[in-house]
């Protein structure tokens, strides 16, 4: 591969065969500002296979490989003189146990990594953050890809100045490992941005079920998680007061609705060099 005449952007993908990451490989594929460079995944089965025949996008010469530390070396020193703003991508859509290694190591490599699975604590974020400015590469952690999921993100921070009791849901397909969603989470955390107590009890509740009642943050803020097959992804977060309910809600039917949020991701982050978490950042 001939970095020094290619102007697309050269885009890995973890996860290439998963849920996501399909979608992921196929919007690549179609899109004209990137080229598809490299598929990981941890199937046995399809080892060595070619990613777009598995994916009925046809032949693309690209195999499927379970190396992910081989397979950042080789994207790595394939557009390692692309200068300034010209390395390669990498799109992780895996696990929660793999996803901060996943990170640090595509750092590490200098492949810009753009990071969609969920599961990454508050402090390996900021350890994540603090190396990808040491490292002068560019890293985007993104929880959700929805615009719609920001703008509804937005308007729950708006509207937490009016209201001093509110409970978020969040509902995932029956696969997803890790809970609550990291959406959920960062929806809580711009809530939270205001730096108020939520939840006042006005009586000692009891719960004959153990957390029946939600997990609880210390801002009061309570999160219900709901994982059931035939559900790609909802939340909703609902506001109370004397005589008034205020519901904000938003439903993915497809994961197709989040690829327009990974593709701009993908042309954003290699214009940074250091770490961005969420993707109003980039709107």
């Amino acid at each position: 591969m001939n970095s020094s005449t290619n102007k697309k952007i050269p885009v890995l993908v973890a996860g290439a065969l998963g849920k996501m990451g399909s979608q992921v490989v196929k919007a690549v594929c179609e899109s004209p500002d990137c080229e598809l460079v490299g598929a990981i995944d941890n199937s046995p089965q399809k080892e060595g296979l070619d990613i777009g025949i598995e994916l009925g996008l046809g032949e693309l010469n690209i195999a499927v490989t379970s190396d992910f530390e081989g397979s950042l070396c080789s994207i790595s020193q394939s557009f390692r003189d692309a200068g300034p703003s010209g390395g390669a991508v990498l799109v992780d859509f895996t696990h929660p146990e793999a996803v901060y290694e996943h990170t640090r190591a595509s750092i590490a490599y200098g492949v810009n990594p753009v990071i969609g699975t969920t599961g990454i604590t508050p402090l390996q974020l900021k350890e994540l953050a603090d190396f990808a400015d040491k490292a002068s590469v560019g890293t985007a952690v993104i929880p959700n890809f929805s615009v719609g999921m920001v703008l509804l993100q937005q308007a729950a921070a708006a509207a937490a100045n009016f209201y001093d009791h509110v409970e978020l849901t969040e509902s995932h397909h029956n696969q997803k490992a890790d809970a609550p969603s990291g959406t959920c989470i960062k929806t809580a955390e711009l809530i939270e941005d205001l730096g108020k107590k939520f939840n006042h009890q006005y009586v000692q509740e009891q719960e004959s079920l153990p957390s029946c009642r939600g997990g609880v943050r210390e801002s009061g803020l309570r999160i219900h998680s709901i994982r059931l097959p035939g559900i790609v992804a909802q939340q909703q977060v609902l506001f109370g007061s004397p005589g008034e309910t205020y519901l904000l809600s938003h439903n993915t039917i497809e994961r197709s609705a989040y690829m327009p949020g990974v593709l701009l991701t993908i042309n954003k982050v290699r214009k940074l060099n250091t770490l961005v978490y969420g993707l109003e950042k980039f709107l």
